[in-house]
């Protein structure tokens, strides 16, 4: 026992010696590894006696303790020379760009949601939105849509199982159309009956019970109405041709307004799109008359109907008007060429990264409208 000075200087001046950390690494394991020598000894205490063990197991445990902390300090030691050299014998170009950050995209929804505000504010529109839970008043029954009537057949509604204060129903909206009866109802009370000109469009999601390729059970729509003195169809008409040709940026659509039926509209149209066949692809415009050309369906439209304008609190002997509505994600599919319509809800980064938009270049359509 009396060596264990001696076995302690030793180590240290091998710590001290080390030149690497497997030098440094050779010396613990030899020293206080599972067999090394300060090991073995601390063994031995269990055999001695209670005297020799309270003189010797201080030296040993003092020596242990001594050598692991010499190892600490030598490690610390090599690896900041290590750094050291490296850092000066390296150098950083801090003249080149740092490497590009992911950056998000727009989703296609959203970009055409914008690019119908930026056309529809040329035209003297502004954007309106109400409660995506609505009553079955606002829903229905405002819009000439009686408890009775057949055209709520028209309609996969999702119902809540409460009701209101009134003991109507509550509803996932089917449509926007609540925003256009809101709108005028905040007229007519405004204007004690008397009303004003409305011009509006109403984007945002609706709900009906549907799912397949062209439809979901959440989807997109804006509706537009304009309510003013001697409104007539022609005014429809050259609205939705200005919209249709600033929204495909061409000149040269056609649109086609067939007779339909719709509550809330009398006369009421739907107003297809003439389309041609390029590189065996349908494209919105060119000649719809041609042998591989022809006409979809895009919207419909109509003339606001007398009981809904009288349901909202306005005279329809003096305000008339105009409604619209069309699909937002239809739009999209249409104008950028996308196929599926539930794929616009699947959350895939990789179908965003194809079709989205950059957000800091976003395209307005304000000079289409204005030229």
């Amino acid at each position: 026992m009396s060596d264990i000075e001696t076995i302690k200087d030793t180590y240290l001046t091998q710590v001290a010696a080390a030149a690497d950390g497997d030098a440094l690494e050779a010396v613990r394991v030899a020293a206080l590894g599972k067999k090394g020598e300060i090991s073995l000894l601390l063994k031995t205490l269990g055999k001695m006696t209670p005297e020799e063990r309270q003189s010797e197991g201080p030296k040993i445990n003092g020596a242990r303790q001594a050598v692991a902390d010499a190892i600490a300090a030598r490690k610390d030691a090599i690896e900041s020379e290590a750094l050291n050299a490296k850092l000066a014998t390296e150098t950083l170009d801090l003249t080149l760009p740092p490497p590009a950050r992911p950056a998000g995209s727009v989703h296609p929804v959203s970009q055409v949601m914008d690019e119908l505000a930026e056309i529809f504010a040329d035209l003297g529109f502004s954007v309106a939105t109400g409660p995506e839970i609505e009553d079955d008043w606002h829903n229905f029954t405002a819009l000439n849509i009686p408890d009775t009537h057949p055209a709520r057949a028209m309609h996969d509604t999702f119902y809540f199982p409460q009701t209101d204060d009134k003991g109507m129903p509550k509803l996932l909206r089917t449509h926007t159309s609540p925003v256009q009866i809101r709108t005028m109802m905040d007229v007519a009370e405004r204007t004690g009956g008397d009303g004003e000109p409305i011009y509006i469009i109403a984007p945002g999601r609706t709900y009906r019970s549907d799912s397949d390729a062209t439809h979901t059970p959440m989807f997109h729509q804006v509706e537009g109405l304009v309510i003013d003195r001697n409104i007539h169809m022609g005014h429809l008409k050259w609205t939705l041709e200005t919209f249709v040709r600033a929204f495909f940026e061409r000149d040269d659509i056609e649109l086609r307004l067939r007779p339909s039926y719709f509550p809330f509209t009398e006369p009421s149209a739907e107003v297809d799109v003439g389309f041609s066949v390029e590189q065996g692809r349908r494209i919105i415009g060119g000649d719809a008359r041609s042998n591989e050309g022809g006409w979809m369906e895009i919207l419909g439209s109509g003339m606001v109907h007398p009981n809904v304008i009288r349901n909202c609190g306005l005279d329809p002997d003096v305000w008339q008007g105009f409604a619209f509505g069309c699909g937002i994600d239809r739009l999209a599919m249409l104008k950028y060429g996308m196929d599926d319509l539930r794929a616009f809800f699947d959350g895939d980064l990789r179908w965003i990264e194809h079709y989205g938009f950059d957000a800091l270049d976003v395209p307005t359509l304000s000079g289409g409208v204005g030229a």
